[in-house]
């Protein structure tokens, strides 16, 4: 059946490291609209109408298709009466990440310490100034920001980063400055947090969820005048976005260790794939300019 057949689809993605969270909703709904149409198999036009009474928009249906694509061509693999549909790929795009400036950094992380107090925990200011400030220095995600627990903190000033994306865990170390900041944080956090372990909590004592720190880091921006005349606000995301930059604007220093430091840069980062560290050079167009001239110059033989 074919409720059944994603089933096993999702579970075999996933041992592989896959979420596919929105994935394993779409394509259940997906099978459950084909079973009321009397399907057995994959149809290519039970597939488009699915697809276009769910869509919104060109681009959700494309994704839409292309999930029920994958899934059939699993199915086609057993059985040759499954049909995949066809779809145009669509180039990946993905939106130009904002660089924050040291100056910007400052102001934000002085916004930060400035926040209004929130009854019943006077943390919130703490929270944010750390918050950012392991954000900007770490390149860590958000969301793995927020599920740190205080036994991820290591000694000398490693975090052990769990289960991230694509299920992977990884080792992060912290500058001695960050570490001293971290440390003086948790001085304050053990005076007001309750026993939940998490590092960073909400004002309530519980842990912080992702759209409470996208709020407040909205409020920061706001007051730190950062960012405000764009059409297209800068994320909380682009935190990583600068850390990475800033790298990678090391590296095009040191010729000789631009293969080395790329490499390093995406295991760092977690980044299954390096092509996703790479993006970070397309985004910014001049700092992949002289990556480009480094890596042209190592493959010369110009740097000994």
């Amino acid at each position: 059946m074919l409720i059944d057949d994603v089933d096993r689809y999702i579970e075999l993605r996933r041992s592989l490291g896959f979420k596919l969270a929105k994935t394993a909703r779409h394509l259940t709904a997906f099978a459950r609209y084909a079973v009321d149409r009397g399907d057995t198999h994959v149809r290519r036009e039970t597939a488009i109408a699915w697809a276009t009474a769910v869509s919104s928009t060109p681009r959700s249906h494309q994704r839409r298709l292309q999930e029920i694509a994958l899934f059939a061509r699993f199915l086609y693999a057993e059985d040759r009466e499954h049909e995949v549909p066809h779809h145009a790929r669509s180039p990946a795009t993905r939106p130009a990440p904002y660089i924050y400036t040291p100056e910007e950094l400052a102001r934000m992380l002085d916004a930060a310490g400035n926040l209004r107090r929130q009854k019943p925990s006077p943390l919130r200011r703490h929270i944010y100034v750390m918050l950012i400030g392991l954000l900007a220095s770490t390149g860590l995600r958000i969301s793995e920001a927020l599920n740190l627990r205080l036994d991820d903190l290591l000694p000398d000033g490693v975090l052990h980063i769990r289960l991230t994306k694509f299920n992977k865990s990884r080792l992060v170390p912290m500058h001695p400055s960050v570490v001293d900041a971290l440390q003086a944080y948790l001085a304050i956090r053990r005076r007001f947090a309750g026993v939940d372990d998490h590092v960073f909590l909400s004002v309530d004592a519980k842990p912080m969820s992702l759209r409470t720190a996208q709020s407040n880091f909205n409020v920061i921006l706001r007051k730190a005048e950062v960012g405000q005349n764009r059409s297209r606000r800068p994320r909380i995301h682009d935190l990583r976005h600068t850390f990475a930059t800033r790298v990678l604007e090391q590296c095009a220093t040191r010729r000789d260790d631009v293969a080395r430091d790329f490499v390093a840069l995406a295991t760092y980062l977690g980044h299954a794939d390096i092509r996703h560290t790479y993006w970070y050079l397309e985004a910014t167009p001049d700092l992949m300019a002289d990556i480009a001239g480094a890596a042209e110059a190592l493959i010369a033989g110009e740097v000994a």
